[in-house]
């Protein structure tokens, strides 16, 4: 049985108080913050990187759930760890050796993550999976935020999960209240959702609603 987390994208906060924002979704339930790094390389847009991580590490305690869209993701192991994340997570189409990426981000002192685009076939993360702390199966194109959650992709996360019994299965893309059983029945445990949360009335009652969602969808033990 995996545990359900749920990670709100600082990519739908206020820029202007981020460290707010980020005391702000941990206050209100969150299990991860999810950090979503763009280099406008791998992907057309740019947001923020290992300086704007050190810069939030002293006023949070929580977990930083760094989602690198970059291209050369060597290239940022140190900086991410010197900076405080915790979780490095690259994407399986910008590097050449994962395997060695993979021991290099947990000699550096993070979890290791590995990224799929929706296009990419599930079963290149098989051989890595016993390596990672967590595998990120996209539900829309990495780049940008509110865009619509592709529900073909469910049937990768199934077959991970059937494969993977305790992995963290995370998703991302569009993630909101009226599709979260659909990844939660096909065995995501790790939810990333931005506008879903930071736009709604009670974004408390949003996280608490995935919560449910994934921990109702567990198997009886």
């Amino acid at each position: 049985m995996v545990t359900a987390k749920i990670a709100p994208s600082l990519l739908s906060g206020d820029f202007s108080r981020l460290a707010e924002e980020c005391e702000r979704m941990a206050r209100l339930g969150a299990d991860y913050l999810h950090m979503d790094v763009m280099d406008g390389h791998f992907v057309p847009n740019l947001t923020l990187g290992a300086p704007i991580i050190k810069s939030l590490r002293p006023h949070t305690k929580a977990f930083l759930d760094c989602h690198l869209m970059v291209s050369r993701p060597e290239q940022w192991v140190d900086d991410f760890a010197a900076a405080g994340a915790d979780l490095f997570c690259f994407h399986h189409e910008a590097t050449a050796d994962a395997a060695a990426l993979i021991a290099r981000i947990h000699a550096a002192g993070m979890k290791a993550g590995m990224a799929i685009k929706p296009a990419t076939p599930v079963d290149v993360v098989y051989e890595f999976a016993p390596a990672l702390d967590q595998v990120l199966i996209m539900t829309v194109e990495p780049g940008f935020g509110g865009q619509a959650f592709m529900p073909g992709c469910m049937a990768k996360v199934s077959a991970l999960r059937a494969r993977f019994p305790d992995l963290d299965i995370q998703v991302d893309g569009g993630l909101a209240p009226d599709n979260i059983e659909v990844a939660a029945r096909a065995g995501a445990n790790v939810i990333v959702a931005g506008s879903s949360i930071f736009n709604a009335p009670s974004p408390a009652a949003v996280i608490e609603l995935f919560r449910k969602a994934v921990t109702d969808a567990q198997p009886v033990a």
